[in-house]
C-alpha cells in the first residue's frame, strides 16, 4: 500500500508546491524567521495549503531528526482530480451523476470508511474542502481497504464553490440533517444527485443546509439521537442503489 509521504527542508518543500504536488499539511517551526522561511508562508499561503505551527522537538519527530530546517511537509498518496473536468466526464459517460460532498468531516477513519462504501456504491467523485477536512493519509487508505485509490476525490476552495457547480448543471443537492421532518425514503435518488454529509460534531453547515434542493434524516428508533457518520452516509447511499436498480 502506497504510504503517506513526508518531505522536510524548506527549498524542498517550496519545489514540491510548485511542482503541484498534493501536500496535506505543512508543519512549521514556532518562532522561525528569514527569507526563505517567509518565500515558503507566502507560497502555502497562495495556495491555500493547511500549516500549524509547532515546537522543533515535533519536527525532529516527523522528520525522524533529519535537517528539516523548521518545515516538514505530508503529501497525499494520492492524486487529486479537478470538479469541473470530473463533472463533464461523468456527464458525457451518459450515467446518472452520484456526488458525495463532505462538509468538514474530520475522522480519517471516517473518510476511509466513507470512500470505500462509496466505491460499492458507485459514486463518481467525493469532493472535500481543502481546509478543515480530514486529509487522505495512509490510515484513510488503510481504512478504505484500497478504494480511495479507486474513487475520484476532488479538493476545492469552498464546498459551497462545488455545489454552485453542480447545481448549474441539474445535479441536486440532498443534505443529510437532523434539521427537517423529512425522511430519507421520501426523497428522489434516481436523478441527478449530490448527497452532502456533515462534520461529525456540527453535522452540515447552516450555509450549506440553505442551498440544499432536499433536506432530509434517517429514522432513530432507539434512545442514541445520532449515527455514526460513516454509517449514515452508508444508509444514504444504499437507498440511492435501492432506488436506482
Amino acid at each position: 500500500m502506497e504510504q503517506n509521504t513526508t518531505i522536510f527542508g524548506i527549498r524542498a518543500i517550496i519545489e514540491a508546491i510548485e511542482s503541484g504536488s498534493s501536500i496535506n499539511k505543512v508543519y512549521l517551526q514556532k518562532g522561525l524567521r528569514g527569507d526563505l522561511f517567509f518565500e515558503l508562508e507566502k507560497i502555502i499561503k497562495k495556495n491555500k495549503i493547511s500549516t500549524s505551527l509547532v515546537p522543533v522537538e515535533k519536527l525532529e519527530r516527523l522528520s525522524k531528526h533529519n535537517n528539516h530546517q523548521g518545515a516538514v511537509a505530508r503529501i497525499s498518496p494520492v492524486e487529486f482530480r479537478d470538479l469541473e473536468t470530473l463533472i463533464d466526464s461523468t456527464l458525457e459517460s451518459g450515467k446518472k451523476p452520484l456526488f458525495l460532498l463532505l462538509d468538514q468531516l474530520s475522522d480519517v477513519r471516517n473518510f476511509g470508511a466513507i470512500i470505500r462504501t462509496a466505491e460499492c456504491t458507485g459514486v463518481n467523485g467525493i469532493i472535500i474542502q481543502k481546509n478543515g477536512s480530514a486529509p487522505v493519509n495512509a490510515d484513510t487508505i488503510k481504512t478504505s481497504a484500497g478504494a480511495a485509490f479507486k474513487v475520484p476525490i476532488c479538493k476545492v476552495d469552498h464546498i459551497k464553490d462545488a455545489i454552485f457547480h453542480l447545481k448549474s448543471v441539474d445535479i441536486k443537492l440532498v443534505a443529510a440533517t437532523e434539521k427537517t421532518e423529512d425522511s430519507v425514503y421520501d426523497v428522489d435518488f434516481n436523478q441527478p444527485i449530490a448527497i452532502v454529509m456533515g462534520a461529525e460534531d456540527k453535522g452540515v453547515s447552516n450555509s450549506v443546509l440553505k442551498l440544499a434542493d432536499y433536506k432530509a434524516k434517517l429514522p432513530l428508533l432507539g434512545e442514541i439521537s445520532s449515527l455514526n457518520v460513516s454509517v449514515a452516509c452508508g444508509a444514504f447511499l444504499y437507498e440511492t442503489v435501492r432506488q436506482r436498480l
